[in-house]
């Protein structure tokens, strides 16, 4: 449980750097209460999609893994990051990415600060 909470916190904190950096991401809200909830939701869908549909995606994209030496990691995060929005739009939740290329360098942003949250964060490995 421990590890679930740590990396949905993490997952929380890289999307609102990425909506801080882009101006294509978009979190609104009335309040700075009511966006923390916010994100906190779309972190939890954030990280359902990447437990659920990235695991098939990689599946089905392994040769272009290995053809492209990993670099197809980027797309499958930033498809990751649309599916994320769309999930969101259905929800009426106010987190939106708008195009491709946004997706690509904001699933680029999340990868990093990410990975930097979960070597700061404890967990319980």
């Amino acid at each position: 449980m421990k590890n679930f909470v740590v990396k949905t916190i993490a997952n929380a904190g890289a999307l609102a750097v990425a909506v801080w950096l882009l101006d294509k991401i978009t979190l609104t809200g009335d309040s700075t209460a009511k966006k923390a909830g916010t994100l906190i939701v779309v972190a939890l869908i954030f990280g359902l999609v990447n437990w659920l549909v990235k695991p098939v995606l990689k599946v089905l994209t392994f040769p272009l893994f290995i053809l492209t030496l990993g670099l197809i990691t980027l797309i499958v995060n930033a498809l990751m990051l649309l599916l994320t929005s769309w999930v969101c739009g259905k929800l009426q939740l106010s987190f939106h990415v708008e195009g491709f290329w946004t997706a690509v360098l904001g699933g680029l942003i999340i990868s990093v600060v990410s990975w930097a949250l979960h070597m700061i964060l404890p967990d319980e490995d």
